[in-house]
């Protein structure tokens, strides 16, 4: 999301970040630290070499981000310490005791997924024109506060790397968004193999879509050998719903 200086996960995709940043910080937003997730976090300095930026916070689950820095400290994986702020989304200092946190006027809230491992999925909403002046940017540990998620105007919610989750706890948490970004890894005839992998397939996808009714659904973590394709019309989605191209932009 350019204009709020925040993005979702670090893949190799991140190469083509330095001609889209329009801020002078960069919050990434990490699901899991499965290595396609997080490969790109070590692409940072080539682009902060391109594009400096006063800050960088990369948020995402305690012990993730302890893996990931084990990881990145070994002189045999990587040479230099990254010049990133790391933030654990699940200490109490960062959320204030809630599992939600702001970014630049964006409030994030998220809630733990099932895969090997465990992922979380994020709820990113932007409020109103009148909030926003009421909204104070987050400036690191001590930086939430306190949010109307009714008065946003805008939700997204991101939920990849995940069996999809169809409890009614989670559903009312993904409802009322304007996009469901939402991964579809497998076919309808590849149940066993996402559910062994951790991952979603289209008929789970459109389950999800129907009891939580975004307005438009995207899918994400395709297969790229076998892609997932929708069928305009596909009855069991009673919104739009399309597999996202690369360098594809999403306005909302």
């Amino acid at each position: 999301m350019p204009d709020t200086g925040l993005l979702l996960d670090a893949g190799t995709g991140i190469f083509r970040l330095p001609s889209l940043l329009r801020t002078k910080t960069l919050d990434i937003l990490l699901s899991h630290a499965h290595l396609d997730h997080v490969v790109g976090l070590t692409f940072l300095l080539d682009i902060l070499y391109q594009h400096p930026l006063d800050r960088v916070r990369v948020w995402g689950e305690s012990k993730k981000i302890e893996a990931i820095r084990t990881l990145l400290a070994s002189e045999y994986i990587f040479p230099v310490e990254l010049p990133v702020e790391w933030l654990a989304i699940d200490d109490p200092a960062t959320s204030c005791g809630h599992q939600s946190f702001d970014v630049h006027g964006a409030c994030v809230s998220w809630r733990r997924q099932e895969h090997p491992g465990g992922s979380v999925g994020y709820r990113i909403e932007w409020p109103s024109s009148a909030e926003i002046s009421n909204t104070s940017e987050a400036n690191g540990p001590n930086g939430a506060s306190d949010f109307n998620s009714g008065a946003a105007s805008r939700v997204l919610l991101y939920a990849t790397d995940t069996v999809g989750a169809t409890d009614e706890e989670s559903y009312r948490w993904m409802s009322d968004v304007d996009v469901l970004l939402h991964e579809c890894n497998f076919h309808d005839h590849q149940v066993e193999w996402a559910t062994k992998t951790g991952h979603c397939y289209l008929d789970r996808v459109a389950t999800i879509s129907q009891a939580t009714q975004p307005k438009r659904v995207l899918l994400t973590h395709v297969n790229p050998i076998d892609e997932v394709e929708v069928d305009p019309n596909d009855e069991r989605f009673a919104m739009p719903c399309e597999v996202v191209r690369d360098q594809q932009v999403i306005e909302f």
